[in-house]
């Protein structure tokens, strides 16, 4: 690989090109699905490529390849910087690149037990087991249960001289579980997400998850909901659960601190951002007790590497702090552009395609109570808990999301549990109203394996620490 790197950067600079850089990946995917007693997915992919980006020209090209060979390599830089000299004939301005440190370096995700050493029969045999638990309760007409792997080993090499590899290595899933009766339908999963929980970890994490302990409550939940009330509409106080808040800081915070959205560069997908230039570090969007950060460097993070697409170093940055918006997710172009550093956000979905501006781990920093005393400090409301799929308008303001379920509180105690509640408010109004954050004990790093972001679509992987937190003055009410 690192011949193959060294060939490129010598072809690139042969061109005379005043920027490159190659990414070489090889990615392999173990992918297991049950439903009803059956395995319904069974696959294992082996993906391997290199792409090269260059400045020439003061603009941007980029060719990729499945190709290793020598000719390939040769032939892909050419076209790169054929692309990029084709994109210099339409530029309103030349690309400018804030600077990078040099690095040599090797990086390795922890892994305590190796995904890929499990038995495939292994796995699948806890996956049916879980499926037989579920349904085992009466009333369940749908069971299903996943576990999903990744490795991911890339080579990064750049013409200022750094040469980086890392070897990053994913797990996760979910169980779920339908019920069905007169027409009604009650939906559960575990753990959080309806689409499954995911760390930077092996197979050590699906033995935390417990599918087996908690298959028979997911199911009998289940059930329960087909007799559960719906929640009338009316504005009222809400706690969440930390899967909740997640998706709260992905959609309000996350999409909408990208800063090539606020210069509309990249819209696809998730729009542009209300979170415009003139706004930073002057405008109040939470409480004063909202505290917001972008971490690559948390352990077990899936949002956690080593070094972003661009070779930047993963770090700590504040979002919001104290409640004020006061910085951005950027890359070295963009950050280059608003006087600052590159914050290391800059991946890109595989070998084939080109780095975009993406979340790492976006994290509510924790507060200081616990769940059973802040459900006490609340006299009327409604628990919140297992988001369903949120919307939110092209400005990343209207904020719309349905969830599973819920509990009604009265009198600081929870009282009989509601089906399908959603809430909905101005993104920043939601934060203004948060008036408290559960500690540490409670915070939770979730992982979302299913960020979309480009054209073509790239599907990213992001985290989101987040514990249960309460917000006054909600409009909460069915799903619709």
């Amino acid at each position: 690989m690192k011949d193959l790197a060294e060939l490129a950067l010598n072809t690139l600079n042969l061109k005379g090109v005043s920027y490159g850089d190659i990414r070489i990946e090889s990615a392999i995917k173990e992918s297991i699905h049950t439903k009803n007693g059956n395995v319904n997915v069974l696959t294992r992919s082996d993906d391997r490529g290199f792409g090269i980006r260059v400045v020439k020209n003061g603009a941007w090209g980029f060719a990729a390849s499945s190709d290793p060979s020598k000719e390939s390599i040769q032939r892909t830089a050419a076209l790169a910087v054929k692309v990029a000299e084709s994109s210099a004939r339409l530029k309103t301005k030349d690309v400018g690149l804030g600077e990078a440190p040099k690095i040599t370096d090797k990086y390795v995700s922890k892994v305590a037990i190796d995904p890929f050493t499990i038995p495939t029969e292994e796995k699948i045999s806890l996956l049916l087991q879980v499926d037989e638990l579920i349904r085992k309760v009466k009333g369940i007409k749908v069971s299903e249960a996943k576990l999903n792997f990744w490795k991911t080993n890339k080579l990064f090499a750049s013409s200022e001289g750094s040469f980086i590899e890392q070897e990053i290595t994913e797990s996760g899933g979910n169980i779920s579980a339908t019920s069905v009766k007169n027409g009604e339908t009650g939906s559960r999963s575990y753990p959080g997400f309806l689409g499954g929980h995911y760390k930077t970890m092996g197979y050590e994490f699906i033995k935390s998850l417990n599918f087996l302990e908690n298959a028979e409550k997911t199911a009998e939940e289940s059930v329960a909901l087909l007799s559960a009330p719906e929640f009338e509409e009316m504005v009222t106080t809400v706690i969440i659960d930390g899967p909740m808040v997640a998706i709260q800081v992905h959609e309000t915070v996350g999409h909408p601190v990208e800063l090539d959205r606020v210069f509309g560069t990249e819209v696809s997908c998730a729009g542009t951002s209300h979170l415009t230039q003139d706004k930073l570090s002057k405008f109040q969007f939470g409480s004063p007790i909202v505290g917001i950060t972008a971490d690559a460097t948390l352990s077990g993070g899936l949002g956690s590497f080593g070094y972003d697409d661009e070779g930047i170093p993963a770090q700590k940055s504040y979002i919001i702090k104290d409640g004020l918006f006061t910085g951005y997710l950027t890359s070295r172009e963009t950050a280059l552009l608003i006087g600052q550093k590159s914050n290391g956000a800059m991946r890109a979905s595989g070998w084939d395609n080109i780095p975009l501006i993406r979340m790492t781990n976006i994290n509510l920093e924790p507060g200081d109570w616990k769940l059973k005393d802040l459900i006490a400090d609340t006299d009327d409301g409604v628990y919140i808990v297992s988001p369903t799929m949120p919307s939110i308008d092209d400005k990343r303001l209207n904020y719309h999301i349905s969830t599973e379920l819920g509990w009604r509180i009265k009198n600081g105690k929870l009282a009989e549990m509601i089906k399908r509640p959603s809430y909905s408010g101005i993104s920043y109004e939601i934060w203004q109203n948060c008036d408290a954050i559960c500690s540490k004990d409670e915070w939770e790093i979730w992982g979302v394996p299913s960020c979309g972001k480009g054209d073509p679509m790239q599907s990213m992987h992001v985290g989101h620490g987040a514990s249960p937190a309460r917000f006054r003055n909600i409009k909460v009410g069915r799903k619709r």
